[in-house]
């Protein structure tokens, strides 16, 4: 997948998809009879402009095996069929996800063959079928975009990076730098995997049923190994995460008491962030994720005698 700052490439030519629009997707609920799940966090997409702006935002190529997460009714699968090479589809309710390839069958033939529908919930698969994916693009249920996105790049080595839409302020918190007033767990985990930039907004009315928010798009480019070496040095991925954790469980309060019971006793958080070059008087929203990760690491070193 190309960097997702570059104008997207423009696929091979081919019949473009009769996308879907609110009447058909409200005719396609009354068919199955289906109702938006609250408990799924189910907003279906029923505009194919936005459809249409997400694939292309995306920057996708030819040769790019796309994971999309609750495709739905199928209103983005149609386009990024048409811009990928493949889309691996994980979708939770099995009713969509039976009727989906007739859905694409009937308004995309020629792109019939590149769907792959995997029904299981995507926070919880730990393996998909065939060649792995490169590409994230989807529309993620707003009660758990961020833990699917962070479980997917921890799941899915191959995923070079994406685009997803989120809820406008998880969006914010998701790309938030260090010291931002919305930094938190979810920007720090991100960052241990990517980099995250919002690329634009979706207005809450393309949505059926409207949600009270809108949402945010966000660009997705994982850190290359040489990236990913510097930011984590010797950490390990959980170890690091409960640094994480531990930091924010209390976001008042200095570093040298958040970590207290992380670390044992106030006393042992100081000499750990002191060894890891950290000013335990600190919070937690300060810190960058190789700053959690030295703590991390000087946790593992053992103790000299003075």
């Amino acid at each position: 997948m190309a960097g997702l700052a570059s104008p997207p490439s423009a696929p091979q030519p081919l019949p473009a998809a009769s996308l879907l629009g609110p009447t058909e997707i409200r005719a396609l609920a009354e068919r199955l009879g289906v109702q938006p799940a609250k408990r799924l966090g189910q907003n279906f997409v029923v505009d194919a402009g936005t459809v249409t702006r997400i694939a292309a935002l995306a920057g996708l190529q030819p040769d790019d095996i796309v994971l999309e997460v609750g495709p739905g009714f199928g209103s983005l699968t149609l386009p990024l069929l048409a811009a990928a090479r493949r889309v691996v589809a994980v979708e939770a309710d099995p009713v969509l996800a039976a009727e989906l390839p007739a859905t694409v069958a009937a308004r995309a033939p020629r792109l019939a063959a590149r769907l792959t529908v995997v029904t299981a919930d995507a926070a919880r698969i730990d393996a998909l079928p065939g060649e792995q994916p490169t590409a994230l693009v989807a529309n993620l249920p707003y009660n758990v975009s961020v833990p699917v996105v962070l479980h997917l790049l921890a799941t899915v080595p191959t995923l070079r990076g994406g685009l997803v839409m989120v809820q406008a302020e998880v969006a914010d918190r998701m790309c938030a730098p260090p010291g931002s007033r919305v930094y938190g767990v979810p920007s720090a985990k991100l960052a241990w995997f990517a980099t995250a930039r919002r690329v634009g907004s979706v207005r809450r009315a393309v949505f059926w049923p409207v949600p009270r928010v809108d949402s945010g798009l966000v660009a997705l480019v994982r850190h290359s190994a040489a990236v990913a070496a510097r930011l984590h040095g010797e950490a390990g991925r959980e170890e690091t995460f409960a640094v994480v954790d531990a930091a924010f469980s209390q976001r008042r309060k200095t570093l040298r008491s958040a970590l207290a019971a992380w670390a044992g006793s106030a006393v042992a958080a100081g000499d750990v962030l002191r060894a890891a070059g950290v000013d335990p008087a600190l919070r937690g929203e300060a810190l960058s994720i190789a700053d959690f990760a030295r703590i991390a690491t000087a946790a593992r070193r053992p103790k000299t005698s003075g």
